[in-house]
């Protein structure tokens, strides 16, 4: 049987898709071009969001993956160092703040958290191993995407076969950064190169009894860059470079192996696992989509890894495009409900790359007085890009490179030392550091993300935010918003408003379930929830947190993304709400498959 759905890459993207369109009962294959899963961490920041979409897919799944999550007082500081065995020029605490804390932990079920990929990937290849509606296929990459006007074939090959076809109704792009899916279709990226970047995976015994920071940004003269602390004692060590002559790039692990004595501390021993290299840029696809062929995750949009958006974004991008799927795939829908995809996502993109840009340029203002800036990274890493550079012998190249970022590095050591001008600059930079929140604490988004277009119906009023919207969140069920989190008493279990989402239907919620459930035709997709039902010390609390009083309601999609509200009670609103979910297209289904 031809499978509905075709998915070009296994990272947490496609992952996450298969799974959810998995629990509508829809088949899919998924290839990857990767025999063994991840073992250089790249991502490692893993949002409540991105958990609770996961949670959608499977609670499983997502049980599997907060085990992995380590303490959060083991991984809330971020510190400034110019010599990792000394005193740290400044720090950031991220549990400081004992009050937001507790509203963090009031908004969702779960907290964001340090997974590297290394440890990620793994569980969810085991889940698509699991799922018998999914054919999953390793060490094999796609070549050619013909669409014919029904059908999508992808041309595929790997090291046993030179040339397979799968044949689908739609075809997914989620094969990454450099998706050769994208470059097939000739959707182009646009968007700047912010600099080379090589790294380091491995392991060591650091920071003795001291607290380990998760995120250790080092100035020195032998050294610029920043570590990042993983589980059992790994490491990820990162520092840009101009051209691929250099040793970090065409001879990276005698590289490292010579630079990693200097930043650790010669005679600390240690492993190296894996070595890499990687683009960073702030860069969106021209287009999602062209036929049946759609992109998602990173061969849809790259960030720069300043804000923790790059897995969390693909997350999103599946959880926003399964339901719709579903509903099209189901005969629920027309096929034009998926050119919502892209009008409800890429602002929400955008907006993420705006803000990594920010965080990214943001950490110029903490080492002012250095020499030192991303600014000026970006500008000479653009220089060393054009290709005529490429004409110039390895030597001389690799020559003139290296010398730069030593000049560039040396300018550190205006930081040591103990003289009055080395004291004020250390005292700038720890007087700075503090305004780099935003960089590492960014709830506002997390949550805040919310949608517009065809398949919400937009109020006239801003969406209410606190402060710039990126720091804080402020729960609200302003149309387009997530689904404020409450927990709510289901059958006698106490379970999150999320967890009460229908997997087809839009799901009403109201404090007056009785009265809107008689207003409503049998054949309109819409089952009510009951707010009645809340755990609350104080009724008036869920109350606010809905914004629409004791009679009025919220509309909430599949994916927990309001639609529609009202304050009006059943009677008078309830003309409005058939008008609103009518206009949408999507029919209740005559028979719901069981998962």
């Amino acid at each position: 049987m031809m499978p509905e759905v075709t998915i070009v890459g296994a990272g947490s993207t496609g992952c996450t898709l298969a799974l959810l369109l998995a629990r509508y009962g829809i088949a899919s294959t998924v290839i990857e071009r990767r025999s063994s899963s991840f073992n250089h961490p790249a991502a490692h920041v893993i949002n409540a969001r991105s958990q609770e979409i996961w949670r959608r897919a499977s609670p499983k799944l997502a049980a599997q993956i907060t085990a992995l999550a380590p303490p959060s007082e083991d991984v809330s500081i971020i510190q400034w160092s110019t010599d990792l065995r000394g005193a740290p020029l400044g720090k950031i605490d991220l549990l400081s703040d004992s009050e937001q804390v507790d509203r963090v932990q009031g908004h969702s079920p779960f907290l964001i958290s340090h997974i590297g990929q290394h440890l990620l990937m793994p569980i969810l290849w085991d889940a698509l191993e699991q799922e018998p509606l999914i054919d999953f296929r390793r060490g094999l990459s796609s070549q050619d995407v013909v669409f014919d006007g029904s059908r999508v074939t992808v041309h595929a090959s790997g090291p046993e076969v030179t040339d397979i076809e799968i044949v689908s109704r739609y075809l997914i792009g989620a094969d990454g950064a450099n998706s050769r899916v994208r470059d097939t279709l000739g959707i182009q990226m646009r968007g700047p190169v912010l600099a080379n970047m090589g790294s380091v995976f491995f392991h060591a015994e650091l920071f003795g009894d001291t607290s380990r920071p998760l995120l250790n940004w080092i100035y020195s003269p032998s050294f610029c860059g920043v570590l990042i602390a993983h589980a059992n004692n790994d490491y990820v060590l990162m520092s840009p470079y101009l051209s691929k002559r250099q040793d970090i790039a065409a001879n990276s692990r005698s590289y490292w192996a010579q630079v990693l004595p200097r930043v650790i501390g010669e005679g600390v021993a240690f492993k190296i696992h894996s070595t890499g290299t990687w683009t960073m840029t702030s860069q969106t696809a021209e287009h999602f989509a062209v036929d049946n062929v759609i992109l998602a995750g990173d061969a849809a949009h790259r960030f720069p890894h300043t804000g923790g958006f790059g897995l969390n974004s693909g997350v999103q991008d599946a959880h926003n495009l399964a339901w719709k799927l579903a509903a099209v795939l189901e005969g629920r829908a027309p096929a034009t409900l998926l050119t919502s995809y892209e009008c409800e996502r890429r602002p929400v993109v955008e907006r993420f790359a705006a803000q990594s840009v920010a965080n990214h340029f943001l950490l110029d203002e903490a080492m002012e007085g250095t020499g030192l800036s991303n600014r000026s990274l970006a500008r000479v890493t653009a220089a060393f890009n054009h290709r005529v550079l490429d004409l110039i012998p390895a030597p001389i190249m690799r020559h003139v490179t290296d010398g730069l970022m030593r000049l560039a590095t040396n300018r550190t050591s205006a930081l040591l030392g103990n003289d009055a001008r080395a004291r004020y600059r250390r005292a700038t930079i720890r007087n700075r550091i503090p305004a780099q929140l935003e960089h590492f604490a960014s709830t506002g988004l997390e949550f805040g993300y919310a949608y517009s277009g065809p398949l919400i119906r937009s109020e006239t009023t801003p969406q209410p935010v606190d402060g710039e919207g990126v720091v804080h969140y402020r729960p609200t069920t302003w149309p387009g918003a997530r689904l404020p989190h409450t927990w709510l008493v289901d059958d006698g279990d106490i379970v999150s408003s999320h967890d009460l989402l229908d997997l087809r239907d839009f799901t009403l919620f109201t404090s007056s379930p009785r009265s809107w459930h008689e207003v409503l035709p049998a054949d309109i997709p819409v089952s009510v929830v009951g707010l009645d039902t809340a755990v609350a010390p104080d009724p008036y609390t869920v109350l606010d947190l809905f914004e629409v009083g004791s009679d009025g309601a919220v509309l909430v999609r599949p994916d927990g993304h309001v639609a529609w509200r009202t304050t009006a009670p059943a009677l008078a609103g309830a003309a409005e709400l058939i008008d609103v979910v009518t206009s949408f297209g999507i029919t209740r289904p005559t028979h719901r498959a069981a998962r």
